[in-house]
């Protein structure tokens, strides 16, 4: 048989083995896709409310794209299903528990979608999975991850807008993320901080790499100058802005359009990133001939064990969500709560209806009156429905005008209340969280503590609590506004019996 004939006959085999195969890696992904719902719908949110992950629902559609744009290298290469990487689920159910009861939610949309690579491996066998390898880790992209960095992206920023300012000459007085220059002040909100701009630039860079580099050496150098770059340029858009107001002599001139100038500029990087990595590209070399040397032995492979293999990774995934849903069914009955929360002396307290899950009331105290709110969680939940319900209570200021920052106490100690604020459009509250009785301030450490009261039970139900003062909010001025907060502090500062009062409520009777 000569060679064009055999190249022939293997696309031939290989062709009717994807048909043989679509159907259990369908069922199987449909399967995962059941298992993991809550993590497929909270992501798919998150593309739609967030710009920074907008670009996710593109990633289905460049994962088909390149997987076409690779079929010729598929060509000759035999599925050899595996069912020993089954073995490689248990560790990693165990992994998504963890992120579970932690209440990481990324954490668990990470090994959702390893999931779906262990399903790939296991029914194609470790070569075919390797060749489309490229495409398939792409859907990695899927999972709305980095907001973590938010922080260090901001003080990256700031540290770019302070020291260009300084080989500027330009005049500046910066407090934290505040910017005070004499033609007005700038913020280094969280929408600046340039987290769009550098995860939709990992994104393409992966897409390019892919697409035009074969040296693994090549392709991981141009990922990295694309998460390398972004960061750079942000900064210096940063600075061009503060910059262009000290041009115009007006800071709001400067930052009316400061959104349109970033897409504007990041555009102009990705076209350089495009310019730079062109003389290196390697996209007319196959990593495949598709020739008949190429080509494996035909081998028919049994249905039943491809359908048994994809059967056993949907079976070890859904250990854990069973184990959760067991865990969580503690969690259904109702804590009951005081309606009052006794501020101390010299304040008057109106509570408001008690029809809803949080409760709410008016305090005035010396004629500055403060609306409190909170909501009692049973002490077996974990920490994820608590911080939805703290992003629910805090979402009017959470706008891209979002600051925040901890109270300062008058001793220095540590405060649990977080300050959250918006300028625009303008409005703030104080938020906290309680935990076994005591105000925490959320992170690692917290989540152990109620991943661990969520497994061996707990002598006080966790609490959120907020503070927000009673003010038009429509029709406040840029003094008033600074009066709201100063009022907030004061109120917070002036009852440290605050605390006290609240950790007793949550205790359980």
């Amino acid at each position: 048989m000569n060679a064009p004939v055999l190249a022939k006959a293997s696309a031939s085999v290989t062709s009717v083995q994807w048909r043989r195969l679509v159907l259990p890696l369908g069922l199987g992904l449909l399967l995962l896709g059941a298992l993991f719902n809550k993590e497929v719908v909270a992501a798919v949110q998150t593309w739609d409310a967030s710009t920074a992950y907008n670009h996710c629902f593109l990633i289905i559609p460049i994962a088909l794209y390149l997987l076409w744009d690779r079929r010729f290298d598929l060509v000759g290469i035999q599925a050899r299903p595996m069912p020993a990487v089954v073995l490689l689920g248990p560790p990693l159910a165990f992994a998504w528990l963890v992120s579970e009861r932690l209440g990481i939610m990324e954490g668990r949309q990470l090994i959702a979608i390893t999931f779906v690579e262990l399903l790939f491996l296991a029914v194609l066998g470790k070569r075919l999975w390797w060749a489309m390898a490229g495409p398939l880790l792409y859907l990695y992209f899927l999972v709305p991850f980095g907001e973590f960095l938010t922080p260090k992206l901001q003080d990256i920023t700031t540290w770019f807008v302070r020291h260009g300012l300084d080989t500027l000459g330009v005049p500046a007085y910066i407090d934290g993320y505040i910017i005070e220059i004499p033609q007005g002040t700038f913020f280094v909100a969280e929408a600046c901080a340039g987290l769009r701009f550098l995860i939709a630039s990992i994104a393409f860079g992966c897409l390019y790499a892919l697409m035009m580099y074969r040296s693994p050496v090549r392709r991981g150098l141009f990922i990295l100058v694309s998460i390398i770059v972004p960061i750079i340029a942000n900064g210096f858009r940063a600075l061009g802005i503060v910059y262009l107001g000290y041009l115009l002599n007006s800071a709001q001139a400067a930052a009316a359009d400061h959104v349109i100038y970033g897409w504007v500029f990041f555009s102009a990087v990705i076209l350089i990133l495009i310019a730079l990595g062109l003389p290196f590209r390697q996209d007319e070399i196959s990593t495949r001939s598709g020739s008949a040397s190429d080509a494996e032995p035909a081998s028919p492979f049994s249905m039943r064990r491809v359908v048994a293999v994809a059967f056993g990774v949907v079976v070890v995934a859904a250990i854990s969500p069973a184990v959760s849903a067991a865990l969580s069914m503690g969690t259904l009955t109702p804590v009951p709560v005081a309606s009052v929360i006794d501020v101390g002396p010299g304040c008057i307290v109106r509570p408001g209806s008690g029809a809803s899950r949080v409760r709410t009331q008016r305090v005035v105290c010396d004629g500055v009156a403060m609306d409190m709110g909170w909501e009692a969680f049973s002490p077996r939940v974990t920490a994820a429905p608590v911080m939805a319900e703290r992003r629910r209570l805090v979402s009017r200021a959470a706008t891209e005008g979002l600051s925040e920052d901890w109270l300062e106490t008058r001793d220095g100690a540590p405060s649990a209340w977080r300050i959250m604020r918006s300028n625009d459009p303008a409005y703030l509250n104080a938020v906290s969280i309680w935990i076994d009785g005591r105000p925490v301030r959320p992170g690692l450490a917290m989540r152990a503590r109620m991943a661990m009261d969520s497994l061996f039970g707990a002598t006080h139900t966790p609490m959120v609590v907020t503070v927000t003062p009673v003010v038009d909010w429509d029709a406040l001025n840029g003094s008033e506004f600074k009066a709201a907060e100063a009022s907030v502090q004061a109120f917070l500062l002036a009852h440290p019996g605050l605390d006290r009062a609240v950790g007793a409520l949550s205790a359980l009777r």
